[in-house]
């Protein structure tokens, strides 16, 4: 028997589309055959010849089986057909087949002859999820299925070793991503556009490429892995230094030279190219690009700036700082100023905000971050200095002008009673979002016009700024811990304890900055509290006390301080923040006791001194709340709900006064404290008529904002619903519930989209809706009665 055959080790399912044939070889061994099997490498062409072989061995019948025929010449297959007079079976990759033969063509399996190939290779039954993962892995390549659950990808190097060196260089080229590219790929194959046809069908042959003459992702982990070192390393640097010449881009080129140790000025370019790509998707990508690029050579001021700057957005300050801080000696102004701009922004994530506004300034560039540190350090004067007289040169971006706007609206939020600031600052944050791409920021206008939500009641729009930041990767990952948190805040402030506390356990671990670890420690410390956890108040309050003590006081701390307070009175430890509320007091005189800020920490005070039994300190903490009743909901709702909480504590109030107080609490968002103030009066009262009323007024409170009046039907009721809602919401509701989209009414209200839609959140709020279907539904229902105005 005259056989050429490839041994083949392991049992492996026949191609299905052989199995008609090796039936009827069974049937019919000696029946005259002249048959060409063809397929790409891999694709069991081996597996069938051994299979024939086996046939007509057992059938006595002399046949002639030839497999890899590609690789012999024409005269050499010649002669071992020369006077065949049995079957002849002939296997080889793709090519013309001569007049007179059959051929046999096999394709790639499908999904269930991959589930066969995993139960036969591994002796169990493929689960139909596995089958389907390696069948879009391996493109039903049977060589590539296999060699995968075998864990033998390492089989391809020789093979790859003695491919035809362009078609080797263009599989290189394709797992780079360079595979599409025909004038790429005549450059660097030296090759005219007509020569390339015949080394794309060499790559085909492989059984490598997909249909669409991809990298199958088994076969491009394989050359990565597997192919020659050296030949990889070469063919990448040339690709990427026909790129750069071509001022194209380089990221994926460059990416696949991480860790090869490549350097020069032609690696360094690159990386140097490809991280300042990578740096607005990907902030940790483009920090090891940057470092490469340094490690290779470059250690320009730029690749410096870019690698302290990707290293701050993607968490890594210790190295941000050390590379800013050494830029502050440059003998280029430019360079000092870059160096001088993340150093300031690294510090005022550390809680150092005096001297974050400090560098910023004396960068020259970022007045407006500058003046925002001033204003929250209490030098109001200072802001409005560098506001007003903004340095020259500085471009008009979109981001420039978000970074006024939020540096003006923090300005007015202490001003006055500040009814315009959450606007600003909300229109700030919308401004910003498309502006973003690796912009470092000290502090987001979405987390301060969070900060200025929670400080007023809207926790609603609170909610809605710090999803969208979130969702949009504003400032990196070095901005989303803190709009995690935030998010915590507001979800604990409307007593949602279950969603605070996924907040918080999202980003628990990982290590913190000051103003973070801040937040995260008074955060657990706010949840221990209203769960009544006293164990878990004590764990917490070490923690966050020395979160307190590494943290400088600043304007935009005050909640947690506030928080800390009430702790602290519960565990016999206030009296250790006294220099701590020394200092937050003389930052708000300094800055004309502005209500926006102050009420929220004098409303904290009011319950650690009601936890203290300190009367004259409640007093006084009344006083304040009261004094700042007139700017607007949030503060009268305090002031009403502290004249509450007094009468409570001594004994005489009228019930329904502290339900309507703790009903106002409860529109607000203010679940929880709505919900304590009445089971505490509740607790408190011997009339039983009234505990009654108001422990089913507590339970109620527990739940979202209703603005319903207690007994009424379970119906919106216009005159309440529609009463809390300003001018400007109603026209916005009305426009919606006619159909309009947000950027259609806020066209015809003269107002931006996303104005509109901040709109709506805190018409969901007031209205407490639980989404925007519901809002719609009780629009509808509000606006479509007689007494709708």
């Amino acid at each position: 028997m005259n056989t050429l055959l490839t041994q083949v080790p392991r049992p492996v399912p026949v191609h299905p589309a052989a199995r008609q044939l090796l039936d009827r070889v069974a049937a019919e061994p000696a029946a005259p055959l002249r048959l060409a099997v063809v397929a790409p490498g891999g694709y069991g062409k081996s597996v069938l010849l051994a299979a024939l072989d086996r046939r007509y061995r057992e059938a006595g019948v002399d046949a002639v089986l030839v497999d890899d025929a590609d690789r012999l010449g024409a005269d050499q297959l010649e002669d071992l057909l020369t006077g065949a007079d049995g079957p002849i079976v002939v296997a080889h990759r793709p090519a013309a087949v001569a007049p007179g033969w059959t051929v046999l063509q096999l394709g790639p399996l499908g999904v269930e002859d991959v589930a066969r190939l995993i139960s036969t290779v591994t002796g169990s039954p493929a689960d139909p999820a596995v089958a389907a993962e390696l069948h879009a892995r391996s493109g039903g390549v049977p060589r590539l299925a296999e060699r995968a659950l075998l864990g033998r990808l390492e089989e391809f190097r020789p093979e790859l070793d003695e491919l035809d060196d362009d078609v080797l260089r263009y599989l290189i080229a394709a797992e780079a991503g360079a595979g599409r590219n025909l004038d790429l790929l005549c450059a660097l194959l030296d090759r005219r556009p007509d020569q390339l046809p015949a080394i794309v069908e060499g790559a085909r042959a492989t059984g490598l490429l997909a249909p669409d003459d991809t990298l199958l992702p088994l076969a491009a982990a394989a050359v990565r892995d597997f192919g020659p070192p050296a030949r990889r390393l070469t063919t990448v640097q040339r690709l990427v230094e026909l790129q750069l010449a071509n001022g194209l881009p380089v990221l994926d080129l460059a990416r696949s030279l991480l860790g090869t140790g490549s350097s020069g000025a032609s690696a360094a370019a690159a990386f140097a190219a490809a991280a300042a790509e990578a740096l607005p998707a990907d902030a940790h990508l483009a920090t090891r690009l940057f470092e490469a690029a340094a490690e290779a050579g470059d250690r320009s001021p730029a690749v410096t700036a870019g690698w302290a700057r990707a290293a701050a957005l993607s968490g890594d300050l210790d190295t941000a700082l050390r590379l800013g801080d050494g830029m502050l000696g440059a003998a280029d102004p430019e360079t000092r100023a870059a160096g001088a701009e993340i150093a300031a922004t690294v510090l005022a994530h550390r809680g150092e905000l005096a001297r974050s506004a400090e560098l910023y300034h004396w960068a020259g560039r970022a007045d407006a971050f500058s003046a925002t540190a001033l204003v929250g350090t209490g030098d109001l004067e200072g802001a409005r200095r560098l506001l007003d007289s903004p340095a020259p040169g500085v471009a008009p971006t979109l981001f420039a002008g978000a970074a006024t706007r939020m540096a003006r609206g923090i300005v007015d939020s202490v001003s006055g009673c500040a009814t315009e600031t959450l606007s600003t600052l909300l229109g700030a944050a919308t401004m910003l979002e498309p502006a973003l791409g690796g912009m470092l920021l000290p502090d987001s206008p979405a987390a301060l016009a969070a900060l200025v939500a929670l400080h007023t009641g809207e926790l609603a729009l609170a909610e809605s700024v710090l999803t969208r930041a979130l969702d949009g990767g504003t400032g990196g990952d070095l901005l989303a811990v803190r709009h995690r948190l935030l998010l915590g805040w507001v979800a604990m402030t409307a007593g949602d304890l279950a969603a605070a506390a996924e907040h918080r356990d999202a980003v628990a671990g990982r290590p913190l900055e000051a103003r973070d670890e801040l937040f995260f420690a008074t955060l657990e410390l706010g949840l221990a509290r209203r769960a009544s956890d006293l164990v878990g108040l004590q764990r917490s309050w070490n923690r966050a006390y020395q979160a307190s003590m590494r943290q400088q006081t600043d304007l935009f701390t005050l909640l947690p301080l506030g928080e800390l307070a009430i702790a602290a009175a519960r565990t016999g430890a206030f009296a250790k923040l006294s220099g701590q509320f020394e200092r937050a007091h003389s930052l708000l005189a300094r800055l004309g006791e502005p209500p926006l800020w102050a009420v929220s920490l004098v409303w904290h005070e009011l319950h650690a001194a009601i936890t203290l039994e300190d009367a004259d300190a409640v007093k006084a903490h009344l006083a304040t709340l009261t004094a700042h009743a007139h700017c607007g909901r949030h503060p009268r709702a305090l002031a009403t709900a502290a004249q509450g909480w007094l009468a409570v504590l001594g004994g005489g109030f009228d019930p329904d006064a502290i339900t309507a107080a703790a009903a106002e609490l409860h529109d607000l968002g203010l679940r929880w404290d709505a919900a304590r103030l009445a089971g505490q009066a509740a607790i408190r009262t011997s009339d039983r008529k009234a505990m009654v009323q108001l422990l089913e007024a507590a339970r109620q409170f527990q739940g979202p904002p209703a603005r319903r009046e207690p007994g009424a039907s379970s119906e919106p009721a216009a005159g309440a619903g529609l009463a809390a809602l300003s001018e400007r919401e109603l026209e916005v509701a009305r426009l919606v519930v006619e159909g309009l989209t947000y950027k259609q009414a806020g066209s015809k209200l003269f107002i931006s989209g996303k104005t509109v839609e901040h709109h709506m959140a805190r018409i969901r709020g007031k209205l407490g809706a639980a989404d925007r279907r519901e809002l719609l539904a009780t629009l509808r229902e509000l606006l479509s009665r007689p007494d709708a105005t």
